[in-house]
């Protein structure tokens, strides 16, 4: 049974389009029945279109399959007053989905990702978590990819803001237990006996998804294709608790030992 990430795992953070491997790991699930969810952290698109675009590139996942963190957030924060912060699109989504945003007086403060938060959106949110607002991101990666370059991800702002603060945060997205436990439920439909002991999980993020799912009792896969080209580059920066079980180039790679 498997949980698979999506950027830099399935898909390339470069063009979007899949990785060497993807579509021929994800068929093989298909065809032999193995039970596994795809678990994106996606906030950029709704949740049908990112699936249908990926979908519509070759991968071929059942929406049964599928689980990102706007499908979730309605049940872990209220739709009033939230102060959200990250994509134009994102921010187009919340309001699609009932959100009302209010950067005046809100009661949370949303985190999501994009490469150009400015310093006055940093005082901001500063401002509004000092108030006594909520703060919330929608998942906690650790680095954002974009165009060759790496960015503080929303997990590295989240940290920021609670040094700056003394906040503390909730996260909507992997690796929160929320998350996994929703994605935990949509494998049990396919196998009820699921539990998280009989899961290998698939990211190029050792730290925001593989550590959190390592607590949990999961087997880790690092993947070398998304945001490290080298294990060098942080494996040995680990704690002997974070480190992978297995480390691979790539999903193709990872199938040649199935």
């Amino acid at each position: 049974m498997y949980f698979i990430d999506v950027q830099g795992t399935l898909i390339d953070d470069l063009h979007k389009q899949p990785i060497r491997g993807a579509c021929q790991f994800i068929d093989h699930l298909n065809v032999h029945h193995i039970p596994y969810m795809v678990i994106t952290n996606n906030t950029k698109r709704t949740s049908n279109d990112f699936l249908s675009y990926l979908n519509g590139i070759g991968l071929n996942i059942p929406a049964s399959h599928y689980l990102d963190p706007l499908m979730i957030l309605e049940s872990m924060l209220p739709k009033e007053n939230v102060a959200a912060y990250g994509s134009e699109s994102f921010l187009r989504i919340l309001e699609m989905q009932g959100y009302g945003l209010d950067y005046e007086s809100p009661k949370s403060v949303l985190i999501a990702i994009k490469e150009d938060f400015s310093a006055d959106e940093y005082a901001q949110m500063i401002g509004f978590l000092l108030q006594g607002s909520r703060l919330v991101g929608m998942h906690e990666t650790t680095l954002y990819a974009k165009n060759g370059k790496r960015y503080p991800g929303v997990g590295a702002i989240l940290k920021m803001l609670e040094f700056a603060t003394s906040a503390s945060y909730d996260v909507v997205g992997k690796p929160s237990r929320a998350f996994y436990n929703a994605a935990l439920n949509g494998l049990q439909k396919q196998y009820s006996a699921a539990g998280f002991k009989g899961i290998t999980i698939i990211s190029d993020d050792v730290k925001g998804d593989l550590g959190g799912a390592k607590e949990l009792g999961m087997k880790t896969v690092f993947v070398l294709s998304g945001k490290y080209s080298h294990a060098d580059e942080i494996i040995p920066l680990l704690d002997k608790a974070q480190q992978p079980d297995k480390v691979y180039t790539d999903i193709h790679e990872m199938m040649e030992e199935l």
